[in-house]
């Protein structure tokens, strides 16, 4: 069992509401790996950044992909901050991995620098996400098999070209 389609991107991108439109479009079940890191802890991604560090909340995340791909057989969508792991990065090889790419103007309008976004909040909210996706976009390109600039499409668009992708490629 593996997922159709892994779905990943920075923040502000549309992982979760894609994914939700790819799932329904598929007719399989949708599962969001921040969603799972946050019933395994039992607290907000935000309470384990600022009480149990960056590391420890990389250590759960790396965990929660490597169950996902293994146990999900619907779509998944990744924390935007998992292919920071050279494991989740080698794990994902042979997925069907959609990149949503986001613009940083696109993506600090569409995030609003919110607090629920623990690396986004700080003292320059703009050059935080600039150098999150300047560290981040080589390691998205590796394990992406498609990649849809989301900036100037909603998300129905989106959910279809990587559909229309997957078609092509015998995924569905």
């Amino acid at each position: 069992m593996s997922p159709k389609i892994v779905v990943l991107g920075p923040p502000g991108a549309g992982k979760t509401t894609v994914g939700e439109l790819l799932a329904s479009k598929l007719g399989v079940p949708f599962r969001d790996v921040d969603s799972d890191i946050v019933e395994t802890a039992g607290k907000p991604i935000s309470d384990i950044f600022t009480q149990d560090g960056e590391p420890a909340f990389r250590a759960m995340e790396e965990e929660a992909v490597a169950k996902g791909l293994a146990e999900h057989d619907g779509v998944l969508a990744l924390g935007g901050g998992a292919v920071l792991s050279a494991t989740t990065r080698d794990n994902l090889k042979g997925h069907t991995v959609a990149f949503l790419n986001v613009g940083m103007a696109e993506g600090v309008r569409r995030t609003g620098m919110s607090s629920a976004r623990p690396l986004l909040t700080g003292v320059n909210p703009r050059s935080t996400f600039k150098a999150l996706l300047d560290a981040r976009m080589p390691l998205y390109r590796e394990v992406a098999t498609v990649e849809v600039l989301t900036d100037a499409l909603d998300p129905e668009q989106v959910a279809d070209t990587i559909l229309e992708f997957s078609a092509i490629k015998g995924v569905e």
